[in-house]
């Protein structure tokens, strides 16, 4: 019997006859046989490779086969839009053997969650976050909605394990097997990795069961058409974009919510059809963006990195990049948008607006080449996250109690958080009843004063997610909420010199006519003022291998198979002569006009500990410097090798850790020196400082 034939007949016959497949994919051939054996696994393909059937197709073979109750699979994604997308794909496959779909987010109105409550679909898409408010909830009955629960699916899941969002999915699938009662299936969907093997034990978890990496060889596609351009500013690239292509459906990445704002005023000032993509917009315009680009033909999609997963855009002719992404990981999702049509090939325009994005493009385009993919790689020490999860399991089992001496059984052995973190409840449990977060009552644990206090508030809605947000201002046009836009932004129009108030949100501008601050709503009407608005985030922090590659290409590195126009041609030039002497695994001290500069090409984490090092040299290096350290001009090459072969100053090290403050999640509840251990840790690149410090360092004049 072939892998194939092991499908439910209807999902089989379905598969030929109704979606018209002469045959499954490899990917989807392979998966077959180790998720019927109900082994865990992590599924590899490119973007629209294919990884959704992969996993919902034997998955609902057993589901069928066993007549599982609902909800009996859980289909996990990192963004709402994701499974909106989904959710049409998903009802037809599960309408092959007569299962149903849900669908459960933050835009779910409270009509259809009561609907699923009382009858609950087979499958339910869903949030982390959304999953962690149903485990919260007093309207949820957990061992009502979610005894019957088997095998939870992950797509993305490289996308969840670099961020604290994946320490806590692990940390609420390891409740949720508590609640089931039995080990869950779990199987995640990720684009190509560095590390696929150290991903699949990490979702795992506590579980001990078989477990298999599926990533059969990528079929072979034409060489893709990459291009790297130099056009330096974002009103040019907005011109360029206009003039090229016309007649096809384009994506353009902008790595900022304001730039993507920026650009899409400036398309559709020169009539360009535009639409925008970004997570600060509402509801109702996210829909309508992504039905009307998913239809469209002629026109530009503005997007963040949201459009990077696999959202399915329609047939799409063109990515553009607006300067360059942080990873090799995030170009290969992009560039994968394309070549879908038969015919088409992939291919994606960088246009770089400055000589230091125009770097980051060749270095990320050089490292391509090579095959080099970053792995994805967890933050270290989430110890913050405990008192996330402990006053969830609090408000989860608030009807029988959770004790003191057995909270930690829910987070699993080996625990979702880490050893080293779980190894800080006792002392941060103690911390947080002296401090009033926690009550306990003859060992029966529930929110303190100082917890229903603070966070409290609409049912303790800010313990679902682990993000760190600026607090948000709804802005409303009418009855149509336009997205939310932090404080700073509402501050800064008012700061405008000239003219009323303005802000830009959806590619437009709006003139602000009321601020009701207590309701937190912002009143406006379309303007034709020009005006901007200001989103949280920082420079972007590259890693080690990444400024590496910089400095192959300013040493002349080819970046074939990517072709050079003759402007980005001219810039590297230029750039190159800025930075003479730069060798792949070298660093090399420059001295100019403008001072001495330490071009280490370590990255933003490494530079911020070798300048703490380098602290009595009277050097500087500010957020946005990964390739370099500013130095004073009488410190010497000798000076810098004596200091960089030293540990760092432990209250070097304190005085960066107070660099991110305000980063971690209820960061203000934890113990001040623990949120310093975390952060040093974080911020620390031990491997990348040493690797620097024993390399040679040259020097050159500019």
């Amino acid at each position: 019997m072939s892998d194939f034939d092991r499908l439910h007949p209807s999902i089989r016959h379905h598969i030929v006859n109704t979606l018209g497949w002469p045959a499954l994919r490899p990917l989807q051939e392979e998966a077959i046989a180790p998720v019927l054996d109900g082994e865990h696994g992590i599924f590899l393909a490119p973007t629209a490779g294919g990884k959704t059937e992969a996993a919902t197709f034997p998955v609902l073979t057993t589901v069928a086969n066993n007549g599982w109750k609902p909800v009996s699979v859980l289909y996990l994604a990192p963004l709402r839009a994701l499974l909106n997308n989904l959710r049409p794909r998903l009802e037809l496959y599960c309408s092959f053997v007569g299962l149903r779909v849900g669908l459960w987010h933050g835009d779910t109105t409270p009509g259809e969650r009561t609907r699923m409550i009382a009858d609950p679909p087979d499958i339910l898409l869903t949030t982390p976050e959304s999953l962690e408010a149903m485990l919260i909830s007093r309207r949820v009955d957990q061992d009502w909605l979610f005894p019957n629960l088997h095998t939870v699916i992950v797509d993305e899941v490289h996308a969840f394990a670099g961020a604290d969002r994946g320490w806590h999915l692990r940390a609420v699938l390891e409740r949720l097997t508590h609640v089931a009662g039995r080990d869950l299936q779990r199987i995640g969907l990720s684009a190509t990795v560095g590390n696929p093997d150290e991903l699949l034990e990490w979702l795992c978890g506590s579980s001990t069961a078989p477990r298999r990496i599926v990533n059969p060889l990528a079929e072979v596609l034409a060489e893709p058409e990459v291009t790297l351009d130099y056009v330096g500013t974002l009103d040019n690239a907005a011109t360029v974009i206009s003039r090229l292509h016309q007649g096809e459906k384009r994506l353009v990445f902008v790595d900022s919510r304001k730039r993507a704002e920026e650009l899409a005023l400036a398309l559709r000032a020169l009539d360009v059809t535009t639409y925008l993509s970004h997570g600060s917009l509402g509801r109702d315009e996210r829909r309508r963006s992504e039905e009307a680009f998913a239809e469209a033909t002629n026109c530009v999609i503005v997007a963040t990195s949201t459009l990077e997963l696999g959202i399915d855009v329609g047939d799409l002719d063109r990515v553009i990049q607006i300067d360059s992404p942080p990873t090799v990981a995030g170009f290969l999702q992009r560039i994968g948008r394309t070549g879908r049509r038969p015919g088409s090939s992939r291919n994606a325009l960088f246009l770089a607006t400055s000589h230091e994005s125009l770097l980051t493009a060749a270095g990320l385009l050089r490292l391509w080449a090579t095959g080099y993919v970053e792995p994805a790689t967890p933050p270290e020490f989430p110890a913050h996250l405990l008192v996330q999860q402990l006053l969830a399991l609090t408000l989860q089992e608030a009807a029988l109690g959770i004790g003191e001496a057995t909270w930690t059984e829910w987070l699993g052995d080996p625990p979702a958080l880490g050893a080293d973190a779980m190894a800080e409840a006792p002392a941060l449990l103690s911390h947080l009843k002296e401090t009033g977060w926690i009550h306990s009552d003859d060992g029966v644990l529930s929110p303190g004063q100082e917890a229903e206090r603070t966070v409290g508030k609409k049912n303790f809605l800010e313990l679902t997610s682990v993000f760190v947000a600026d607090p948000l201002l709804s802005v409303r046009h009418g009855r149509n909420e336009l997205g939310q836009v932090p404080d700073i932004a509402i501050t800064a129009a008012f700061s405008q010199k000239s003219g009323p108030p303005a802000l830009l949100l959806g590619g437009r501008s709006w003139k602000i006519n009321d601020v009701d601050w207590k309701r937190r709503i912002v009143r406006v009407e379309p303007t034709d003022q020009r005006s901007s608005v200001r989103f949280s985030g920082g420079a972007q922090s590259l890693g080690y291998e990444l400024c590496q590659s910089i400095a192959a290409v300013l040493d002349g590195a080819s970046l074939e198979p990517a072709t050079l126009t003759g402007r980005a041609i001219e810039a590297l030039d230029d750039a190159r002569g800025e930075i003479p002497g730069a060798r792949l695994g070298r660093s090399v001290i420059i001295r100019s006009g403008k001072g001495q500069r330490w071009y280490t090409f370590g990255g933003l984490k490494a530079n911020l500990e070798l300048a703490a090092r380098l602290t009595n040299l009277r050097t500087h290096v500010s957020q946005k410097d990964n390739l370099y350290i500013t130095l004073d001009d009488d410190v010497s090459k000798e000076q810098v090798r004596a200091a960089i072969s030293q540990p760092t100053p432990p209250e070097e090290l304190a005085e960066l850790a107070g660099t991110v403050s305000g980063a971690l999640k209820l960061e203000r509840v934890l113990p001040p020196q623990l949120v310093e251990d975390i952060a040093v840790r974080r911020l620390r690149d031990r491997k990348s400082c040493e690797l620097i410090a024993d390399a040679p360092i040259d020097t050159a004049e500019a």
